[in-house]
Parts: C-alpha cells; structure tokens; sequence
C-alpha cells in the first residue's frame, strides 16, 4: 500500500518540473552560439533530472532523493551564473521565474526526502 503514494508523488515532481523545462528551454535554445559549451552543460542538467527522480522512485534508497536534490541544485547554481551581470545570458525576470518553477520541485523533494528519513 505504500507504494501509490509514493509514485503519485513523484509524478507530481515530475509534472512541475516539465513546467520548469517548458519555460527554460526556449530560452537555453536562444543562447549565443559563442556560450556553447556552457548551453550544453545547462541543457544536460536541465534533462538530467526526470531520469534521477524516476531512478529515486524504483528504488527504495533516500540517498537518490539526495542526487535529485544535488541535482537541482546544480542547475540552480548554473542559472544565477546564466543570470549574472558579467555574463547576462537570461534576464533577471527570466531568472527569478525560473527559480520559482525550481522552488516548487525543490519544495516537494524536501517533502519526499523527510517521508523517506
């Protein structure tokens, strides 16, 4: 019985969290080309995260949870540098709806992570 709750919930993640996505993406696509390097390294991120929320639901291990969590913090640190004034490559609104869309899964990840302790 324990088990639908848990995959309900991180449906639920992962359907905020393409909320996120559906947002950032354009906006990562639009990146000057000389910023290459770095737009793969967001994109990579970026896509990285429903494969580790789903790996953390199979499993029965808290430590995923953890890398989930590792994970978007990760890719909030790669957003305030996108945002930063010597590299201005999202705007500040850009970067503060992104961080909402972000906080919300964060919210529910520390939320998983403390049903899991």
């Amino acid at each position: 019985m324990k088990e639908a709750p848990r995959r309900v919930q991180s449906l639920a993640i992962v359907e905020r969290y393409d909320q996120a996505v559906a947002y950032l993406y354009p906006i990562i696509q639009t990146m000057p080309r000389r910023h290459g390097r770095y737009r793969d390294k967001l994109l990579d991120a970026l896509l990285a995260v429903p494969g580790l929320i789903y790996v953390a639901a199979k499993s029965n291990q808290v430590s995923r949870v953890y890398q989930v969590d590792a994970a978007l913090a990760e890719l909030r640190w790669l957003l305030r540098f996108a945002a930063a004034p010597a590299q201005k490559l999202i705007t500040p609104h850009q970067h503060e709806v992104a961080s909402v869309h972000l906080a919300e899964v964060g919210r529910m990840v520390g939320a998983w992570q403390k049903n899991r302790r």
